[in-house]
């Protein structure tokens, strides 16, 4: 959040055995046209000596290899809402 903001994180235990993490922040918000990309190996809007774009494409595949989900939302001038559901138990 380069001009500031409120950064937020939740966790709850949900009724079907998983848990749920909500990251939310008051940032600048993701372009629509970006959010399909996101989670994509080496995307970034950040200039190259930054970022390598891997954080979120590594992030996906944990949650992946764990059977979660994560799913996002986002408005450009409103923030964004990462929602992570993870299951409590293998098997």
């Amino acid at each position: 959040m380069p001009g500031g903001g409120t950064l937020r994180i939740e966790t709850r235990i949900l009724e079907d055995r998983q848990v749920e993490i909500l990251i939310a922040d008051t940032g600048q918000g993701i372009p629509e046209g970006n959010l399909k990309k996101i989670f994509d190996p080496f995307f970034t809007t950040k200039e190259s000596s930054k970022s390598t774009g891997l954080g979120l494409f590594v992030a996906y595949g944990i949650i992946k290899e764990h059977k979660g989900t994560i799913k996002v939302e986002s408005e450009p001038g409103r923030g964004t809402r990462f929602h992570i559901k993870l299951p409590t138990r293998q098997g």
